[in-house]
Order: C-alpha cells, then structure tokens, then sequence
C-alpha cells in the first residue's frame, strides 16, 4: 500500500511540473519525457528480467502496439490540459478513466458492468458537466475536452491490457515511450519547434520522463500485486487530490467554485464503486 501510495504522490507532480515549464510547447515536453521514460524503463526491465526490453515490447503484438500509442495520446492530451485549464480540473477530469474502461469492457470484451457502477458513473457525468459549466470561454474548454480525451486513451489501454489477459505494463510503457519520442519529433519538425530548448524546461522535461511516469509505475507494480483492488483504487485518490494541493501550495493556483462542486461527485462516485465490491484494477495514470 506504501508503494502504490507513493506511486501516486509521484503522478499527482504532473501537474506542477508543467507549470514549472517557461517557454516549451508541449510537443517539445513530451518529446523529452519520451527519451527519459525509454531510458529508465529500459534500465528497470533489464535489470529485473534480465531481457531485452525491445523484444519484450515485440512480443506484446497487436494489443501492446494499440496500448502504447493510446498511452501516446494519453500524454499529449494530458500535458496539453495542464497547460490549457487548471491543474484541478484537469487532474479530476483523469479520474473518470476507470468508469470509461468499465463502458468499453462492455462493449469491447462483454464483462458485465455493476449497477453500482452504473450508479457512480451518472454520479460522476453529472460532477463533470458541474465542473465544466463554468468553462466554455477560452482554451478552458480545449483543455477539459483534452483532459476528457486523455482520460478515454487510458481507458483503451486499459483494455488492451485485459484483451491480452496481461497486467504487465512496464513494456507496453516502454513501447510508448519510443512511438512517443517519434512521434512527438515528427509533429515538431512539422510545426517547426526545435527539439532543443532552454537548460530549465530540457531538465523539468527529462526529470518528468524518470520520476513521475517511470518511478511512480514501478511502484505502482510492485505494489499492486498484493494490494486488493478497492484498495487501489482508493490509493490512486492520492493522485487526484494531491495534484492541486501542489500548485496550489507553491504557485497559489486555486480551483473554482465548480470544480471544487463537481470533483466532490467525481470523487464520491470513485469511492463509492471501490467500497461497493469492485474487483478490477484502475487505469494507472502516466501523464
């Protein structure tokens, strides 16, 4: 539970990481992240395996491939959030991944979904429309419809992962991380964007590849093989409320009347479908 915990204390810096950023697009931060997070997983599954990590990738086949480029557009659309709405409303607008995954594992793979869960994700839609009600002017709503973008990219992976029958991210990530570095290097060299930017920006961007994506899933691994599933799912709150807590402690960002209203019934429906029997695993978060 320690592990899982901390896992999510790392995720929840997401936030303030990209508010630390002064001049890069986000193209250029996920471009950066990519090489750290390939790197460090790189390292982290030799040294446990003893493997090459690009054969294990290789053998994830068609489920893995689908999984790591949903990761990618988890990534872009998270990081594009941060920097479009408030970390707040972004950060609760993730946490509607596990009630996505529940819809697509329906749909997608026949698992039945609750009437408890069926009950949190209308709790849930109806905390989102309260939180977004009071943004429609601006980026704001780019930046939620992103963050709802990047929550629904989680939820695919998260059912590759079960079509595969495999709980063993950490190739899967690391396949992410090299469409990531491609990708991303292609979209800047089309809109013109070095790949090259201030000392500053290059270190937060290379720092968030290793201790808040690759650090907090390595323990959320070794963690979650013997934490039951309710619990995960609450652990994973620790995201979620912590990552507004940051910037509001050192940048003095504060969240609005309504995202405040719509995250308590964001957070009251995950809860609730955790402590009612829920015995799947949550989407992690990456971004």
């Amino acid at each position: 539970m320690t592990l899982v915990f901390v896992a999510g204390v790392l995720w929840s810096t997401v936030g303030l990481g990209v508010r630390f950023i002064e001049n890069a697009e986000a193209w250029q931060i996920l471009f950066l992240r990519s090489i750290s997070l390939s790197l460090f997983l790189a390292l982290v599954i030799y040294m446990m395996r003893r493997k090459n990590p690009l054969v294990l990738a290789s053998q994830m086949g068609l489920n893995g491939i689908i999984g790591a480029l949903s990761l990618v557009a988890a990534y872009a659309g998270g990081i594009y959030s941060i920097q479009a709405t408030s970390v707040g409303n972004a950060m609760l607008l993730f946490a509607c991944a596990p009630f996505m995954a529940a819809i697509l594992g329906q749909l997608v793979l026949g698992e039945a979904v609750r009437k408890e869960t069926w009950i949190a994700i209308a709790v849930a839609i109806i905390g989102v429309l309260v939180m977004v009600a009071d943004k429609f002017g601006g980026t704001a709503i780019y930046g939620n419809l992103s963050a709802i973008g990047s929550a629904l990219s989680f939820a695919i992976f998260t059912i590759t992962l079960r079509r595969g029958k495999s709980h063993d991210m950490m190739p899967v990530v690391f396949l992410s991380g090299l469409f990531g570095l491609l990708i991303m290097a292609g979209i800047c060299f089309a809109v013109s964007l070095p790949l090259v930017i201030s000392p500053k920006d290059m270190g937060i961007s290379l720092s968030m590849g290793v201790f808040q994506v690759g650090a907090g899933l390595v323990l959320y691994t070794l963690g979650s093989r013997t934490v039951p599933a309710a619990e995960l799912t609450l652990l994973s709150l620790a995201e979620v409320v912590l990552g507004p807590f940051w910037v509001w402690l050192f940048l003095g960002e504060v969240l609005t009347t309504n995202t405040i209203l719509g995250g308590i019934l964001l957070l009251i429906a995950i809860s609730g479908n955790a402590l009612s029997g829920q015995r799947r695993k949550p989407p992690i978060r990456l971004v």
